[in-house]
């Protein structure tokens, strides 16, 4: 009877037409476009039910997007007519978006990087991801005009939104202090990292990294901008006043901030002993990860932390800091350091060289807590809140 019953009445799946505001997915290849390309590629993957609409300005063809040109369950829409033209594309996607996702068919837009349209359109329900308010908590890193066009848009966005997604425990905190949200109306949805970090370089891979960028056959590893608030100084700082004997990798986009860097180094004769590297291959950050006898993050403030959970899945012992949200992306089984105190840092490098079980532990302990930000999860919870609103 159960069997002929199941036969007749097969599960019933609810099908939705889903938009996405996917600038960043094809015309950002850090941050915010890995997370767009996450979200779309999780959600792809785990509900092909659904049709989703990426709406861009432009469609750049990338070896990071070519999947979505050849997937015909992702329907990609720029600007056509009058709107192809620059000045108007930004009309198109900032004010009109959501009436041209509606008029497509889709019953929820969801702005993937901070943003929603100005004009709404009746019957879409609208979702938008922020990442961070820190140009609220450290204005001094932001222009002012920037600062304050950012907190117009966020503000608009969340208050506009149907639901929130925040990236971060810290970041849905912010959200409601800052801006006065129901914290109810905020969902925290973490964010994961690429693929590739899961998968173990081969030893003629590593070995080809090695020799590409000249690095040595043990060192500590720091990927993000070389910017003030990365505080990749606090490093350099542990590295000489714990008289540390281990080289220094530093993997980022320089800014102003680098000069503070290359100053520290001359005057303390780091020249040997410290490495920057401003263009590393993406295909080659996991093998550089897994080389790594310890990865260093000591950001004074960040809205997640990508770069920790990226070192935990290429199984490399992390070091994050206090004060914001990397206790979140890092676990329990990672280190922190106060931002300011380098004593502390090198006291944490230095338990980890010196003590191969504690490296053993963490490595362990981080791999069970990255279960969290599996693509898998990640999708489930982000359609639990598009059926929830849908």
């Amino acid at each position: 009877m159960g069997k002929s019953f199941a036969l007749f009445f097969p599960t019933f799946v609810a099908h939705m037409r889903i938009a996405f505001d996917a600038k960043r997915a094809f015309m950002n290849f850090t941050g915010l476009g890995n997370y767009s390309r996450f979200v779309i590629d999780s959600m792809r993957a785990h509900y092909p039910e659904h049709e989703y609409l990426l709406y861009t300005p432009k469609a750049k063809r990338n070896p990071d997007t070519l999947r979505f040109f050849e997937d015909t369950h992702l329907i990609i829409q720029e600007p056509q007519g009058i709107y192809k033209k620059p000045v108007l594309s930004s009309i198109w996607r900032s004010g009109l978006l959501a009436k041209i996702a509606k008029a497509d068919g889709a019953s929820i837009l969801h702005g993937l990087s901070n943003e929603l349209p100005a004009l709404r359109a009746n019957g879409l329900k609208q979702v938008v991801t922020i990442h961070d308010l820190l140009f609220i908590r450290y204005p001094q890193f932001f222009g002012k005009i920037d600062a304050a066009i950012y907190r117009k848009k966020f503000r608009s966005a969340c208050e506009r939104a149907d639901r929130i997604v925040a990236v971060s425990k810290q970041t849905q905190s912010d959200i409601v202090e800052f801006f006065g949200i129901a914290p109810e109306k905020v969902s925290v949805i973490y964010q994961g990292c690429h693929p590739q970090f899961a998968q173990m370089a081969t030893a003629e891979m590593r070995e080809a990294v090695r020799s590409k960028y000249g690095l040595p056959q043990e060192f500590l590893l720091f990927v993000g901008t070389l910017e003030e608030r990365k505080n990749a100084l606090l490093i350099l700082k542990a590295l000489v006043q714990g008289k540390l004997d281990i080289p220094v990798v530093l993997v980022g986009k320089p800014t102003a901030y680098a000069k503070h860097l290359m100053e520290y180094i001359e005057k303390h004769n780091l020249q040997n002993r410290v490495q920057i590297l401003s263009s590393v291959t993406f295909s080659h950050l996991p093998a550089l990860y897994q080389m790594a006898k310890v990865f260093v993050y000591p950001s004074v403030f960040e809205g997640f932390g990508i770069p920790l959970v990226e070192a935990l899945q290429s199984g490399v012992p992390a070091i994050g800091a206090t004060g914001s949200c990397l206790e979140e992306a890092g676990g329990a089984g990672s280190l922190y350091t106060h931002p300011h105190n380098a004593d502390e840092l090198a006291s944490h490098i230095n338990r980890i060289i010196d003590h191969p079980e504690v490296a053993y532990e963490m490595v362990i302990k981080g791999r069970q807590h990255i279960t969290q930000f599996s693509s898998e999860k990640i999708a489930t919870s982000l359609n639990n809140l598009y059926h929830s609103i849908g």
